[in-house]
């Protein structure tokens, strides 16, 4: 028979002959019955479809919850998927279930996801980020749950944070670009309503262009999802301005390919007539004619440090509340090599 969540428990313990007391000890596995017992209960539960309503026995205090709250901006960007799938992977080995909030970039958002999460009585939760409305973080502060946030390495966390410096890694790429002889700059980008960690890359990308003596000529940023379409656009858009520009920095390699695209429409030549650098070391990369210039991140390895802090805190063991991931430039063939 199909699973069915209307038949109940009742009607289970009645078709196995036992008491309702006694199928739910066997479903809880609290122990008090025989084998045999356990077998014809478990064979009606099969038989009828039985779904048990895991989220009522948490409210009902006979269980520890099993619900991790888990917030993202989106699931079209390829790079939190990744993330995400981290996280799901190593809390579903240890039992647990990720309930899902798309946030959208938006902390107003991310705050009304908090307090409806929390009304369900999650285990913990990860959230994407390190801004938060005052309002969120006192709903937070005041769960007593641990909480990791991801992604934007936060110095000083609620709890728990696992990450990067956005900042550093997009200083490192105007480094790199500005040692290789570029003097002319340009990003493309999208734009949120609140900062967040591409914004910081920017930003660090901006003040080694400037300390080396550099021009960020141009900047970009577009109310649209970082993909393919939006970087063949946005560097269409950007040489249209006439602004004579040497290097292109995308916010990821997915709109780096996007542009080196357009480039080639254009009879561009990469690098001769203009450098692309991307970010992420998405897989798209590595079916290019050329390998992209990137900085290449551990996504996964983000998610799946995050579930090991929370399952930790979870079990009362002692962790470092800052897990720094670290990240590595990647020199590719669309650039000049000085």
């Amino acid at each position: 028979m199909n699973k069915n969540n209307k038949i109940s428990l009742a009607e289970v313990a009645r078709s196995a002959g036992v008491s309702k007391m006694t199928a739910s000890r066997v479903l809880r596995d609290e122990g008090g019955f025989s084998e045999k017992t356990r077998a014809k209960v478990m064979a009606e539960v099969e038989r009828l479809g039985y779904l048990p309503n895991r989220l009522a026995t948490v409210f009902a205090g006979d269980k520890k919850s099993t619900f991790v709250g888990v917030s993202i901006p989106e699931l079209g960007n390829e790079i939190f998927a990744q993330v995400l799938e981290g996280i799901d992977r190593k809390l579903g080995s240890f039992g647990h279930q990720t309930v899902l909030g798309l946030t959208e970039h938006a902390l107003e958002q991310e705050e009304k996801w908090i307090e409806t999460v929390l009304s369900w009585q999650p285990a913990g939760l990860i959230i994407t980020g390190r801004s938060h409305t005052s309002r969120a973080i006192q709903m937070l502060s005041g769960s007593n749950l641990p909480v990791v946030e991801i992604w934007d390495l936060n110095s000083s966390p609620l709890d728990m944070s696992v990450g990067l410096n956005h900042y550093d890694s997009g200083y490192e790429m105007g480094r790199y670009l500005s040692g290789l002889g570029y003097k002319k700059f340009a990003y493309v980008g999208t734009s949120h309503d609140t900062g967040n960690a591409a914004s910081s890359r920017v930003s660090g990308y901006a003040q080694a262009v400037s300390d080396a003596g550099g021009v960020l000529e141009k900047q970009l940023l577009f109310r649209d999802t970082p993909g393919f379409y939006t970087g063949f656009y946005g560097t269409e858009q950007l040489l249209a301005t006439g602004a004579q520009v040497e290097v292109i920095y995308y916010q990821n390699d997915n709109m780096a390919v996007g542009g080196l695209q357009y480039c080639q429409k254009a009879g561009l030549k990469i690098p001769e007539d203009i450098g692309i650098a991307g970010w992420g070391d998405l897989p798209i990369a590595s079916i290019q004619p050329w390998r992209l210039t990137s900085t290449a991140i551990p996504h996964l390895k983000i998610g799946q440090i995050a579930a090991e802090m929370l399952l930790a805190k979870i079990n009362g063991q002692p962790i470092d509340p800052k897990r720094d991931v670290g990240f590595k430039l990647i020199g590719g063939e669309t650039v000049w090599k000085g």
